[in-house]
């Protein structure tokens, strides 16, 4: 008896509710428009925007000078002048170091003296032959002799050249390690000469990427100094073999330092950037996956009001959130960019937030080739 009346109870509740349900939907002959924005889903908006898109190679690389040189003496003797000092900028031929030459300065007024000797006697000479008192061998000595005396001056003029050493190129002198009154010998370094008016950057990157390295690439430099600091610059030159060992080609690119920031042994982060494109591009939070397909949710609006219609993309490069969009969207359309898992293909929703991001200058660049 108890199960029984327990069932009809239970019977009788169920069938009160369906009531109620019934005239409720009979009762209210329709949503007011209150109503229909309480079921509105909520989401944020997004503008589609073009941004540049590129395929880039990232790589470590060493900064050189233009120009690099170590300013070293061909002799060895006391320094009795320096013409620069650490940290200079110094010209082409500019005196930078003379060196002792007292002993050879006297050789060479002997040797000077005595081709001007030697030169009076061909002269000499040459009027007797042509006159007929001399004989011509006579004349043949006498010119063998002033040739031997002006290979002496030569040489000795090149033992007091070799005592003065000039700047072979017009660059910042480095540290000065020596003093004047100092002796130096062959291979000590004096200093170090450098021309970074431009800088070599060479980097390695594996050998598979030969096939889409060449000339004129464009390549970004990043330096831990500058952290700021973007620098650019073009693949000038790729090296002519392969390193067995790593399996990896030199690259050489060129980069303007005419701002000096760069100094040769900067170790730098290098981004080679090729295929730039302008496509639209969308937050990686407005997209939906499913299966193998992704898709946005693209805002159009009718007499109902704003309404969320799937739309198929294709999807290309990822870089900071943003993400390239090859097909299926055109710029200027509006998509849901936050609030998409709470969304089903025809619902009505209400934006309540909407973002339209300038890309002027902007370039997104995703590193699908490391």
């Amino acid at each position: 008896m108890k199960r029984a009346l327990f069932l009809l109870a239970t019977a009788i509740v169920f069938a009160t509710m369906a009531l109620a349900v019934t005239f409720r939907a009979l009762s209210g002959g329709g949503d007011s428009a209150g109503d229909r924005s309480d079921r509105q889903t909520r989401v944020a908006a997004h503008t589609v925007q073009s941004k540049t898109f590129a395929d880039v190679v990232e790589a470590l690389g060493t900064a050189g000078a233009n120009e690099s040189v170590t300013i070293t003496a061909k002799v060895s003797d006391v320094i009795t002048r320096l013409g620069f000092d650490s940290g200079e900028q110094v010209e082409e031929g500019q005196l930078l170091v003379e060196l002792a030459d007292a002993e050879e300065a006297a050789e060479l007024t002997e040797a000077r003296a005595t081709l001007r000797e030697t030169s009076r006697d061909v002269a000499r000479i040459q009027d007797l032959t042509d006159r007929g008192v001399a004989p011509t061998s006579r004349l043949d000595e006498a010119a063998a002799a002033n040739e031997r005396a002006r290979a002496r001056v030569n040489a000795i003029e090149a033992r007091v050249a070799d005592r003065i050493i000039r700047a072979p190129f017009s660059g910042a002198i480095g540290l000065r390690n020596v003093s004047v009154g100092e002796l130096v010998r062959p291979g000590d370094v004096i200093a170090q000469l450098d021309d970074t008016s431009v800088i070599k950057l060479d980097f390695a990157l594996p050998e598979r990427f030969l096939a889409v390295i060449e000339s004129g690439l464009k390549v970004m430099a990043l330096s831990p100094a500058f952290p700021d600091a973007v620098f650019e610059g073009v693949v000038d030159q790729v090296d002519t073999r392969i390193n067995p060992a790593t399996r990896t080609v030199t690259v050489r690119a060129l980069i303007d330092n005419a701002v000096g920031y760069l100094r040769p042994g900067m170790l730098m982060t290098v981004e080679m950037r090729r295929d730039e494109r302008d496509n639209p591009a969308v937050p990686g939070s407005a997209l939906v996956r499913f299966g193998e397909q992704t898709y946005v949710y693209n805002l159009e609006i009718d007499e109902h009001g704003t309404i969320a219609m799937r739309r198929d993309v294709v999807l290309g490069r990822r870089m900071d959130g943003m993400v390239e969009v090859t097909d299926g969207l055109n710029l200027g359309e509006r998509i849901v960019s936050e609030g998409v898992h709470r969304v089903r293909p025809g619902a009505l929703v209400s934006v309540i937030s909407e973002s339209e991001k300038s890309s002027n200058g902007d370039v997104v660049v995703e590193g699908a080739l490391r």
